[in-house]
């Protein structure tokens, strides 16, 4: 009996998609690399039953399937839950929006009306509603390699909880505490964001400055209205004012004012991101310690869109008590497709007794064949040849100074672009932040750009205390040992530290011989690595990949096997012609 089990998260944002075939999962895509709008939609009270249509029939057709074959299609959200934990607060709101008797109730009747919009369409399962923190724990946990572990979901908020403290056991999850709304490190760090003059969707951007601040300035302005106590925190609504467009008691507590605009940042915010960075490591780490006493285990399983703070996991596992830890790379809210498919699959259909998804790796999404590149090809005018050993000829581009877009297999679920849709550069270039921003990514420079090490090399490069899984997927971030500081100045912060993506054959073959090459080459074991789109959603398809080529100036793209130049471009370097920049 085959039974086929879909995974949907709209609720927010970052909607997405999973499917499950009795114990395969067969795929897992966000919206946005469909729809090409970045988180697929604006967390609106108005818009929960925007289905992700183009993420379903996607998944579909990986799995040669109708909607009318899908057994069990699992939602990420509890709508009466949600409902009644959010009417009639005492807090400042928006008129008709979120925590008021109107938008509450039409975020609702929304939701509740996505089953018959769905089977209007031909779908004829069952539909089942999973608690979103469930959804991000059963992300966690079930691809994990862990039989026994602690599992945190730590979010802005899901139905009302924003931290959930649990454990799992031969495939069971079970809750021990919850932490509620107001008390949320998400929203405090969307609330940041915005005081800075940025959307809700830059604490990676906020992240990235606060190594340039110094924490003393304002951590205790932060204590005054979060209180932190060994077993978690809480929050003073009437300062974090989360559900209204007032950033007054900021401006009071902080003695700054709002930005308008985040081109006026000074140093005093990059010192109060510095601040909101070690409130949120000392709170984890709490949690942490204080899990480890609920539920004593060896390992650690942690989701959550707090989960992608990559300085404070760090923090958290290696001066914390667990020995293991995994970190779902969709940690985010599009990850709860997946956990939900999973919680559905292990909890409802099988019986929790089945064996975990062990998760290998993350590129779940579509592939495409070389009939559908040379398809894609055959719509721009570019010149393209196949090459017979791409892994040297690309590593001699990249040694040369070039700046190379790299599609190649499956598409990463996630966040983090990790060499499957990659844009790739010579980390030894000490002005390549500079020229990859001018070139493509048109960002911030205080951002930083993140390398990928051949994990076999990587202790003599970074000083790694305790080995992480979650170093996979740029979710860890190490010190750059100090003799090699010098030698890779493109991915090194301002701190000394890099977000490393560890990459092994068994993980990433083709990336994997990259690398090699370029280690041939050049005596470095990493590249250059970010997202291979330009202020848009991650490149998905061919087309995505050579759209965003001609309307950049990215040096050369690469296809699988098909080296891609501009016409004006002259032709592809041998691997002798590569320079040493060491």
């Amino acid at each position: 009996m085959t039974i086929n089990i879909l995974g949907l998260n709209c609720a927010y944002h970052e909607s997405a998609v999973a499917l499950i075939r009795n114990n395969q999962l067969i795929a897992a895509i966000e919206e946005e690399r469909l729809n090409r709008v970045k988180h697929a939609k604006p967390a609106l009270t108005g818009n929960p039953n925007e289905i992700p249509w183009q993420a379903i029939n996607t998944c579909l057709e990986m799995g040669n399937l109708l909607l009318s074959d899908i057994d069990i299609i699992a939602f990420s959200f509890n709508p009466l839950k949600r409902l009644h934990n959010n009417l009639n607060l005492n807090e400042q709101c928006i008129d008709g929006e979120w925590g008021t008797a109107d938008g509450e109730k039409k975020f609702y009747k929304k939701l509740i009306g996505i089953p018959d919009q769905i089977r209007a369409l031909g779908f004829n399962g069952q539909f089942m509603w999973v608690d979103h923190c469930v959804a991000h724990s059963a992300s966690a946990y079930y691809p994990s390699p862990f039989k026994d572990a602690a599992v945190i979901s730590v979010d802005g908020i899901g139905e009302s909880e924003s931290v959930t403290i649990g454990g799992a056991r031969d495939g069971k999850l079970f809750s021990l505490k919850e932490i509620n709304y107001p008390n949320s490190l998400g929203l405090l760090w969307e609330k940041v964001s915005m005081f800075m003059g940025m959307s809700e969707y830059d604490a990676c951007k906020v992240m990235s400055l606060a190594s340039f601040g110094d924490p003393a300035r304002f951590i205790n302005q932060f204590h005054q209205f979060v209180k932190v106590n060994e077993d978690g925190f809480e929050m003073d609504i009437n300062v974090c004012q989360f559900r209204a467009n007032n950033f007054s008691s900021f401006e009071q507590v902080f003695g700054l004012p709002a930005l308008q605009d985040r081109a006026a940042i000074t140093r005093d915010y990059m010192d109060l991101a510095a601040a909101l960075q070690e409130l949120t490591s000392e709170i984890l780490l709490n949690i942490v310690k204080h899990t480890a006493q609920l539920y004593p285990s060896r390992n650690l399983c942690l989701a959550g869109g707090v989960a992608l703070n990559c300085v404070a996991n760090t923090a958290i596992f290696e001066q914390g008590p667990f020995e293991n830890i995994y970190i779902q790379p969709a940690a985010n809210d599009a990850g709860t497709a997946l956990g939900a498919a999973l919680y559905a699959y292990h909890n409802i259909f099988y019986g929790h007794k089945n064996p975990a998804f062990e998760a290998k790796d993350t590129y779940l999404g579509p592939g495409y064949s070389e009939a559908d590149v040379l398809a894609s090809l055959g719509m721009f005018d570019l010149l393209y040849e196949r090459s017979e050993n791409v892994a040297n000829e690309v590593a001699a581009l990249i040694a040369s100074g070039k700046v190379v877009g790299w599609f190649q297999g499956r598409m990463e679920f996630g966040p983090r672009a990790l060499g499957n849709r990659s844009l790739l550069a010579d980390p030894r270039d000490p002005d390549m932040v500079k020229r990859m921003n001018l070139l493509v990514k048109h960002r911030e420079d205080h951002r930083p750009f993140c390398p990928s090490v051949l994990k076999e090399d990587a202790k003599q490069w970074f000083d790694i205390r305790k080995d992480a899984d979650a170093a996979h997927y740029m979710l860890m971030a190490y010190p750059v040992k100090p003799e090699q500081r010098d030698l890779i100045p493109a991915v090194v912060h301002v701190d000394g530290t890099s977000r490393i993506q560890l990459v092994s054959a068994e993980s990433n073959a083709r990336y994997h011989e990259l690398i090699s090459a370029f280690k041939a080459l050049t005596g470095v074991p990493l590249l250059l690595n970010t997202s291979f789109n330009d202020r848009e959603p991650i490149v998905c398809s061919p087309e995505d990949a050579l759209k965003t080529f001609l309307r950049t100036k990215i040096d050369f793209l690469v296809i699988d096997n098909f080296i891609i130049r501009k016409k004006d471009v002259p032709h592809i370097a041998s691997a002798n012609t590569a320079t040493a920049l060491v």
